[in-house]
Order: C-alpha cells, then structure tokens, then sequence
C-alpha cells in the first residue's frame, strides 16, 4: 500500500512537471509571436531616460476632393442641369458661371418644355437659389482640394440625388431635396485618361 500511494505521488509530480513545462513553452512561442507582430522600435536616448518610438505607417496621398451634402433645398432636375453645366471645368470657372447665372447674363441650359435664351443654346433657365447653393460647395471643394494639395482640380463628377421629401403642412418651400455629391481630380489625370 505504501509503495502505490508512493507511486502514485510520483506520477502526479511528474505529470505536474510536465505540465508546467509545457506552460513555460507555451509562453516562451507566444512572446516570440509577439515579438514579430510589433513594429519596429527606435530607442533614443535623451538624458537619463530611453524614449521608444515606432513607425507608423503610411498612409496614401488622396488625389481626388469629395463634397457630399444631403438634403439640399432644390429640385433634383434643376441639380442635374447645373451639374451637367459644371462638370469638366475648373472650379474657379464654375463658380464664376455660376454668378453669371445669378446675374442673368448666363443661362442654364436644360431640358424639357422651356423656352430659349440667348446664346448659343436651345433652352434654358437662372436658377438663382440653386446657383448659390452649388457656389458654396465649389467653394468647399475647392477649400478641400487645397488642403489635400490636388493640382489644378477639375470637376470630375457631379452626381444629384433625390432625397426624402420631409412630413408637415408647408407649401412648395420645403417639398424638394436633393443629396449632392461632388468630386474633383487634378487635371493631368483627365488628360491621361483622354489618351
């Protein structure tokens, strides 16, 4: 009796041997693991002291500007006219289009039971409130490229959408809106993609 509870004893101690064993092995790979997942680390030396820095990684330069606003008090059609109208050219010159609609030396052209105007287009309108809606986007885009350094930025895409129209009793004020979307890209890219 006293050789099996010795035995036994024995084998609880060296199956808790190995136990702890594999443990340590286990820790042992996985600070290894860690220790490859880190990035890599500079140590510098200032004063007394060791300052650790790490890389961080880099991010992509964007090359395109993007305004998105939703819920736009104008029509979609109205939308879609001025984006045709805008699409392609600088913003500085759409802009400057677009006061001249203000203005009512410029009109846009649209499609649909309208009569013609003067110029060299088949029909059209100055949709003032619009025009001064869409100024203050191209002047966010602008401000946008800018900031993100596209050169010479062209109107790439402008894309109007129908938004919700919202509940209530009120006439005609509120009844229409439109998500806008805007981009722009430098103007060599238009050009390669002439080619």
């Amino acid at each position: 009796m006293a050789e099996e509870k010795n035995e036994n004893k024995l084998e609880k101690e060296n199956k808790e041997k190995l136990k702890a064993e594999i443990k340590e092995e286990n820790k042992k790979e996985t600070s290894e693991k860690t220790k490859e997942k880190k990035p890599e680390e500079k140590k510098k030396k200032i004063g007394d002291f060791q300052v650790s820095q790490s890389k961080k990684k880099e991010v992509p330069k964007k090359t395109e500007a993007v305004v998105n606003a939703n819920s736009l008090p104008m029509s979609t059609k109205t939308a879609g006219a001025i984006c045709r109208f805008i699409k392609g050219k600088e913003i500085q010159r759409a802009i400057s289009d677009l006061e001249e609609v203000i203005a009512k030396r410029k009109a846009v052209p649209m499609k649909g039971e309208i009569p013609h105007r003067k110029g060299n287009i088949m029909s059209g309108r100055y949709p003032k409130n619009a025009s001064e809606i869409f100024i203050k986007l191209l002047k966010s885009l602008n401000s946008n490229a800018n900031y993100l350094s596209v050169e010479n930025p062209i109107i790439s895409e402008a894309i109007p959408n129908n938004a919700p129209r919202p509940y209530g009793k009120f006439g005609a004020v509120r009844k229409k809106r439109t998500h806008m979307t805007i981009k722009a890209i430098p103007k060599k890219k238009t050009e390669e993609k002439k080619k």
